[in-house]
């Protein structure tokens, strides 16, 4: 299968268009000023997201925004600076160092870790790594080390999707022949998945390859803690990456996730109707207005949907 998904852009903020009091502030966590900043392209968020050397010599990465390029990103680095500083010693993500927020931009500077994204398409070694990695992160966040919102609480009205589009009047335009037809099918699988998803793993919450970073020694780093949720499933993480993982490229999720050991101890009802609620956050999600900075992110989400309907009409049968 060929990659389907466009790239993960958002549309970037030079380092040199920060505020001067925004890179004072960044120089104060790093203990001098930045003297070299190299753009990382990969990733949705809008703003600044970039590779920092200071006069010092010290690495880092920095990510900044305001609300002038997106309403919503600024809440979302507020919320990143918050479960990125409660991460227990352990988990595979970069250690956050500080961060600065005046009310208009906010800043987070991370450690910088030597790595890189996966390949897009995806290579098998690779994503063996990966799978092997969520296991191992949904080990070391069970129980939930830290207190985030509840997941079901969080997406129990965006998991349900494909409700809301027919109380919308939206009767699937576009979509494939059998998924219009059957939207009221798809609403009532993915109805139960709040009492059928909960346990208590802090779940990421929001696994692509542009939030994984891999090592030359074999280590793989997850990054963009925004979505961390507790009281999730397990197999949450594991489910929802899934579907872009073969959106991007990768093999048949259902054969994916049936040979993993979280999926093989998960309760079959429970993981379809979660992916059905994912498939219609997807699904309706992509047919909403561009957000503002982040240009792709509905193609990209449309994708995602079509290759978790796919996974769901093959565990349907």
């Amino acid at each position: 299968m060929t990659s389907s998904a466009p790239p993960a852009v958002g549309v970037r903020t030079p380092w040199e268009a920060l505020p001067t009091a925004v890179r004072a502030a960044i120089a104060d966590v790093l203990g001098a000023p930045v003297v070299q900043a190299v753009t990382q392209t990969g990733g949705f968020s809008p703003g600044v997201a970039a590779r920092v050397t200071t006069a010092g010599g010290r690495r880092a990465f920095v990510k900044a925004v305001s609300a002038e390029v997106n309403p919503v990103s600024p809440e979302m680095h507020r919320e990143e600076a918050r479960y990125a500083a409660a991460l227990p010693f352990g988990v595979p993500a970069p250690p956050l160092l500080g961060s600065y927020d005046d009310g208009t931009w906010v800043a987070l500077v991370f450690e910088d870790v030597a790595g890189r994204q996966p390949h897009v398409p995806w290579h098998e070694r690779e994503l063996a790594l990966v799978l092997d990695a969520v296991g191992e992160l949904s080990r070391a966040l069970t129980p939930a080390p830290l207190d985030a919102p509840s997941v079901v609480e969080y997406l129990a009205d965006g998991f349900q999707g494909w409700q809301q589009m027919i109380d919308d009047g939206d009767r699937g335009e576009g979509l494939d022949p059998w998924t219009a037809s059957h939207l009221s099918y798809l609403a009532e699988l993915a109805f139960p998945w709040t009492d059928l998803a909960v346990g208590d793993t802090l779940a990421h919450g929001d696994l692509r390859a542009d939030n994984i970073l891999l090592t030359a020694d074999g280590r793989v780093v997850f990054v963009d803690w925004p979505h961390a949720r507790r009281g999730a499933a397990p197999w949450f993480d594991l489910l929802i990456m899934l579907p872009c993982v073969r959106a991007q490229g990768g093999p048949d999720p259902e054969e994916v996730f049936a040979a993993h050991p979280l999926g093989r101890v998960a309760e079959p009802h429970a993981v379809t109707a979660t992916l059905a609620g994912f498939a219609g956050f997807m699904i309706r999600n992509s047919r909403q207005p561009p957000p503002p900075g982040i240009p792709t992110l509905r193609a990209f989400q449309r994708a995602q949907g079509e290759a978790a309907l796919q996974w769901l009409r093959k565990r349907l049968g």
